[in-house]
């Protein structure tokens, strides 16, 4: 397999501009998971701590294994989103070792206005879900909360990927023998009580969790009973007399070592399907990737430069490299797993698109995971690209795309506007996870464009009314459709809004993939049935 050769002046004044650019983004980045990472104010932490409680970022770290990775799932989910909620939404969610075995961990934290749900907590939750259950993943669910904040009733209730999702969910994987674990370590009320009740095993810590559908208050407004919380729905009641749970633990630490003890005893794991190779650094420096990125968004970015410091070895096998240029395609391998890529050099032609549809039936017939690395403003428009079949060979594309039942990711690295965005495996075509780099943006078209078309029609509307328009007033109607679109693009309300699973560094992508490609080549092969082609 060939070598991708740099010609990268990483010398000149230009890359170190765009060094320093990078890094400031970088920084900015790691300052907001900081925030994710503290979770609630200090008077909460103590609080919690003051139970006896282990806060909910250790009870991760104590049950997973010494040592173990934890790629972390939607870290920047809801930011700004809530008044009082940092990112993170109130739950924590990633994918660890325990016990040697991957599993999905889902965690209330209970120091975010008492662990409740909102509707980004919803979505979170399910969406761990979902990549657990593409990935067969155990799930286990660390339960400490409040349930329901009920003033997001639209959010959290009547829809599907909302709470009673995550119900479903529980039981069609459990159903699938994708296992189901809860610890009971705080309240679990109302609707909440039954994410354990669901599950093939719980663990509940004595005098500390609680289950029940309705709490004391409750009760007493119900029937005019008059009950304590542990007799009610304490872990001695609900382990002896109600049976809803099946494990009692003295304290935290003793019900996450019941917890490793379960997941121990799962059975054989799944064996990989694909024969992983020796795992070669890059020959090329990843962090030179910042450098090579420029700071002006209108300036492209070599992708071969980027793949030469993100593939084993730098190694790289191209596919079609004389043809439709503007879309790379090739194989090469990540930590030992092999892969196709298919990454931007620029405007999606009819040509490029119809390697694309190629490229990925092959990797379809092969059973081959897909990487789309996106930084594309769309398709080629035009009287020459329609009458080219710009449109059919969208369509093709699209199809191809589509219809892939391999494992597919996807990483906006730059821009991702339109068709392209959905062409480039967006979040409606489902990918198997979908991260961006802090320089990735995502809209219908870009700010400028979009100001333009909007421009356009208010004069064709303005000449029938008989109007004209001075140069000033057409930049006062613009400035404000640019801002829309240059606040909504940002990777960092994608990820607040979980349109992406993360925002990652580039130099944290390679060893993401590379989990994710190992989880990957545990899942049964699925055939892929084509739909319709246009010819």
């Amino acid at each position: 397999m060939p070598i991708l050769p740099s010609r990268v002046p990483t010398s000149f004044d230009d890359f170190r501009l765009n060094r320093q650019a990078y890094e400031a983004m970088i920084a900015d980045l790691h300052a907001r998971r900081q925030l994710a990472l503290a979770g609630g104010p200090p008077k909460a932490r103590e609080k919690h701590l003051a139970r006896n409680k282990i806060l909910p970022r250790h009870r991760v770290e104590v049950l997973l294994d010494a040592g173990s990775p934890f790629l972390e799932i939607g870290m920047l989910a809801g930011e700004d989103m809530y008044d009082g909620v940092p990112p993170g939404a109130s739950i924590i969610t990633g994918i660890g070792l325990v016990q040697g075995r991957p599993c999905m961990i889902i965690a209330n934290d209970a120091t975010v206005k008492g662990g409740t749900y909102y509707g980004m907590t919803c979505k979170k939750h399910v969406r761990a879900q979902q990549i657990a259950w593409a990935h067969r993943l155990p799930c286990i669910t660390l339960v400490d909360s409040g349930g329901a904040f009920l003033p997001e009733m639209a959010n959290i209730f009547p829809d599907v990927g909302q709470f009673g999702s995550i119900f479903n969910n529980q039981v069609r994987m459990s159903a699938e023998g994708i296992q189901q674990i809860a610890v009971v370590m705080g309240p679990c009320t109302a609707g909440g009580a039954y994410i354990p009740a669901l599950c093939d095993e719980a663990v509940i810590v004595k005098e500390q969790g609680y289950m029940y559908l309705g709490g004391p208050e409750l009760t007493f407004a119900a029937t005019g009973e008059t009950v304590d919380a542990e007799s009610l729905g304490g872990a001695k009641m609900h382990c002896s007399v109600s049976g809803v749970t099946d494990h009692i633990a003295e304290d935290d630490r003793h019900a996450l070592a019941i917890t490793r003890e379960i997941v121990r005893d799962l059975g054989e794991q799944p064996r990989p399907r694909w024969t992983r190779q020796p795992s070669v650094p890059p020959r090329f420096d990843p962090r030179e990737i910042y450098g090579i990125i420029s700071r002006d968004a209108k300036i492209p970015t070599d992708t071969r430069e980027i793949l030469a410091r993100f593939v084993d070895d730098s190694r790289f096998q191209e596919f079609k490299p004389m043809y439709g240029d503007t879309l790379l395609t090739g194989f090469a391998r990540i930590h030992g797993h092999e892969i196709g890529i298919l990454a931007n050099q620029g405007v999606l032609f009819p040509e490029s698109a119809m390697k694309a549809a190629h490229f990925i039936d092959l990797c379809c017939q092969r059973d081959i995971p897909l990487l789309f690395m996106a930084d594309v403003t769309g398709f080629m428009v035009g009287r020459a690209a329609e009458q080219a079949g710009i449109a059919k060979a969208g369509a093709k594309m699209i199809t191809a795309m589509a219809s892939a039942n391999v494992p597919k990711y996807t990483i906006i690295m730059g821009a991702s506007y339109g068709a392209g965005y959905l062409a480039m495996c967006g979040r409606p075509f489902n990918p198997t996870a979908m991260f961006a780099w802090p320089t990735g943006r995502a809209a219908i078209m870009g700010p400028d464009q979009a100001a333009t078309v909007m421009a356009l029609v208010r004069k064709q509307i303005n000449k029938t009314e008989g109007k004209e328009w001075t140069p000033e007033e057409e930049e006062a109607f613009k400035a404000p459709v640019r801002k829309i679109y240059e606040d909504f693009q940002p990777a960092k309300n994608f990820s607040s809004n979980l349109w992406v699973d993360g925002i990652i560094d580039p130099v944290e992508t390679r060893d993401a993939m590379g989990l994710l490609l190992d989880l990957a080549s545990r899942t049964a092969a699925k055939p892929t049935p084509f739909g319709v082609f246009r010819f």
